[in-house]
C-alpha cells in the first residue's frame, strides 16, 4: 500500500471540481491531487489552485514519477480514450468516469490491464453514487443472476419526474433539468437512450461476463414523447419512465435493450423520481434486490471516484471472473416484446412487422398500437421508430409470474 496516492486529474469541469473538493476533504484517503490537465489553464474557475498545478501538457502529469494514479473524467470520448490507454501502457492505474469510451472500448481496455499490469476501475461509469459494478463483479459472482434492470440515466429520470409528478410540460420538465444542472444544453445523449445504453453495455460484462457491442442493441429514448403518451399512461395508472436491462432467457442465452416503459405502482423503480437512479437486481435464490442513489450531479459522481481511489488504496482491480465462464449465455434478439406505438401520420401497424396485433386506436388527436414483436424486428425498424411522430414504449412481459 503507498502511503500517499498522488493523483494526476484531467478535467475540470463540474465533476472535475467535485473531485477536487471531495478529495480534500477526504481525511482517511491519503490521497491528493499532485497536478490537472486542462485545456485552457489561464480559464477563470470556482475553485483555486495552487501555483503550478494546473497545466495543459498531458507530459507533465505523464512524465511526473510521483503520480501513481490518473484519474480522468473529461467530456471527450477521445480524448478519455487516449489518457486512459496511455496510462494503462505506462503502467499507471487509472479511474475514468467516461461510459461512452469505456462502452466502446471495453474489450481492448481489458487487454492493456492483462498486458501491462495496470488496473482500471470505473464505477463512476455507471449510475453516479450507486456502486453497481463493484457489487456485480464481487457479490453477485455466481450464475444464480436473471436480471438487471433500472433507471440509470438521472437526466431523463428528472425530466419524467416533473412530468408525472409535477403535471409540468415535456418542454418545461427539459429546460427545469438544463436550468438545474442535471441536463446539458444538447440534452441528446440523455434523451436519446445513449447514456443509459452505454451503462448497461458496462453493467452487462460484470454481470454476465459478455461483451456486446452498442450498435447490436435496440436504444429508444424519449425525445418524441407526446402529451397523448402522458394522458394514456395516466389513464392507465402508470408512469412511463426509461429503463434499462439485461435479461436471462433461459440457461444459454440473455437480451438487453433500452426502452422507454410503462412502469406500475407495485414496481420498485415506480417511486424512483427526479435525478435518482434505481436498479433491480433479480436472482434464481433472492428474488429482487435494489439498489437506490443520485444517478447525476458533480458530487454523487466524485463520491463514487474516492471510492475508486480509496480501492485502488488497497490494492483493488476488477478480475472479469466470468468472462472466464466456460458456459457464458449468448446474447439474442430473438425474444418477443409486447410494446405500444403511438402514432400520427407514419402507417405503423402497416409497416412495423407484429407477429400479433393486440389493440388499436385510432383518433384525430393520435392512435396507438398495441401489438407483440420481435426485438428484432424492431432492431430492423429502428428508422421507422425513429420518425418524430412515433413513440415505443415497452410493455413488461419478464418475470410477471414471480412478481405480484
Amino acid at each position: 500500500m503507498n502511503p500517499t496516492i498522488n493523483i494526476g486529474l484531467f478535467g475540470f469541469g463540474v465533476v472535475g471540481q467535485s473531485v477536487y473538493k471531495v478529495i480534500a476533504g477526504a481525511k482517511n484517503a491519503h490521497a491528493r491531487i499532485r497536478r490537472i490537465c486542462v485545456r485552457d489553464a489561464s480559464k477563470p474557475r470556482a475553485i483555486a489552485t495552487p501555483d503550478g498545478v494546473l497545466t495543459d501538457n498531458p507530459d507533465r502529469i505523464f512524465n511526473d514519477p510521483d503520480i501513481n494514479l490518473i484519474v480522468e473524467v473529461v467530456d471527450d470520448a477521445r480524448a478519455s480514450y487516449r489518457i486512459v490507454t496511455t496510462a494503462l501502457k505506462r503502467g499507471i492505474p487509472v479511474v475514468s468516469g467516461s461510459k461512452a469510451m469505456i462502452a466502446a472500448h471495453l474489450p481492448e481496455l481489458i487487454e492493456l490491464q492483462q498486458e501491462y499490469g495496470a488496473a482500471l476501475l470505473y464505477d463512476a461509469s455507471s449510475c453516479g453514487s450507486i456502486p453497481v459494478i463493484r457489487n456485480l463483479e464481487e457479490y453477485y459472482d455466481n450464475d444464480l443472476l436473471l436480471e438487471v434492470k433500472g433507471i440509470l440515466n438521472g437526466s431523463s429520470n428528472y425530466i419524467l419526474s416533473r412530468v408525472f409528478d409535477h403535471d409540468e410540460e415535456y418542454g418545461h420538465a427539459l429546460r427545469k433539468a438544463q436550468e438545474a444542472g442535471f441536463a446539458e444544453s444538447d440534452p441528446t445523449f440523455d434523451i436519446s437512450g445513449m447514456d443509459s445504453l452505454y451503462k448497461l453495455i458496462i453493467i452487462t460484462v460484470h454481470a454476465l461476463g459478455v461483451y456486446v457491442a452498442p450498435e447490436r442493441i435496440f436504444t429508444c429514448g424519449i425525445a418524441d414523447i407526446h402529451d397523448f403518451d402522458i394522458r394514456y399512461a395516466r389513464e392507465k395508472g402508470v408512469k412511463i419512465k426509461l429503463v434499462a436491462q439485461v435479461v436471462k432467457v433461459g440457461d444459454a442465452q440473455f437480451t438487453m435493450f433500452v426502452m422507454p416503459e410503462f412502469v406500475a405502482p407495485s414496481k420498485y423503480i415506480y417511486s424512483v423520481d427526479n435525478e435518482y437512479n434505481g436498479v433491480v437486481i433479480r436472482g434464481e435464490c433472492y428474488d429482487r434486490q435494489f439498489m437506490f442513489g443520485k444517478g447525476a450531479g458533480g458530487l454523487p459522481t466524485a463520491s463514487s471516484i474516492l471510492s475508486d481511489i480509496m480501492a485502488r488504496r488497497h490494492g483493488y482491480r476488477y478480475e472479469y471472473k466470468k468472462m472466464g465462464y466456460i458456459d457464458r449465455p449468448e446474447y439474442t434478439t430473438d425474444v418477443l416484446l409486447r410494446v405500444y406505438v403511438h402514432y400520427k401520420e407514419t402507417d405503423v401497424p402497416s409497416l412495423l412487422p407484429f407477429e400479433r396485433v393486440r389493440e388499436m386506436f385510432v383518433s384525430e388527436c393520435g392512435n396507438y398500437v398495441i401489438g407483440d414483436i420481435s426485438l428484432g424486428r424492431l432492431i430492423e425498424n429502428r428508422a421507422l421508430l425513429d420518425a418524430p411522430d412515433v413513440f415505443a414504449v415497452n410493455i413488461p412481459q419478464f418475470f410477471l409470474d414471480k412478481d405480484d
